[in-house]
């Protein structure tokens, strides 16, 4: 049995595994996945980036969590906090953000997780909370606005602007109480 930070109804939160590889580079090299994305990531960057998550959680307490659908104890994907420091009027703050397998879309799993990761962070005592995607990205915008986030402004990011088709970036920002989300374990 797998050991979880917190769970929401359908989800459990935790750090990541080696065991963990496979699936999650399935997720981040899948072109319609990343497609909101600079590009698919390699196995390398897969690789390296469980080893900064977990690094983040050793450090600050969270990070993009490795996500467990609880039904079949399989990877669904990534749902998470992370610190954002590039230069921006908003930063450094702290970001919320999710990243599903094909299967688990459209079955309000993002919007579970996220509520869920909002409640762990006021029980971490962070006070608010922002998210960003590229403005044409709309299922990621309803999620935000599903949670209650509120919308701030459209932003140039700062580095991507190499990639024109991702620009600009709509801001989502929500403060923080102890009555909003999960259950910690």
């Amino acid at each position: 049995m797998k050991k979880y930070i917190f769970q929401s109804e359908r989800l459990g939160f935790r750090t990541w595994s080696e065991s963990d590889l496979e699936a999650i580079f399935q997720i981040d090299s899948d072109p319609e996945i990343m497609y909101f994305f600079e590009k698919p990531f390699t196995l390398e960057e897969s690789q390296k980036r469980i080893q900064k998550m977990n690094q983040t959680f050793q450090k600050e307490g969270f990070c993009y969590f490795a996500v467990d659908f609880l039904a079949s104890g399989e990877l669904a994907g990534t749902i998470g906090l992370g610190r954002k420091d590039f230069e921006a009027s908003f930063t450094p703050c702290i970001d919320i953000g999710w990243r599903l397998a094909k299967k688990y879309w459209n079955q309000g799993l993002a919007s579970e997780g996220a509520l869920a990761c909002i409640g762990y962070a006021s029980q971490l005592g962070l006070e608010e909370i922002y998210s960003y995607a590229t403005s044409a990205n709309h299922a990621s915008l309803q999620v935000m606005r599903k949670i209650g986030m509120k919308f701030i402004e459209e932003f140039e990011h700062p580095e991507l602007l190499n990639h024109p088709r991702l620009q600009p970036f709509s801001l989502f920002k929500i403060s923080l109480d102890s009555s909003i989300g999960g259950d910690l374990v």
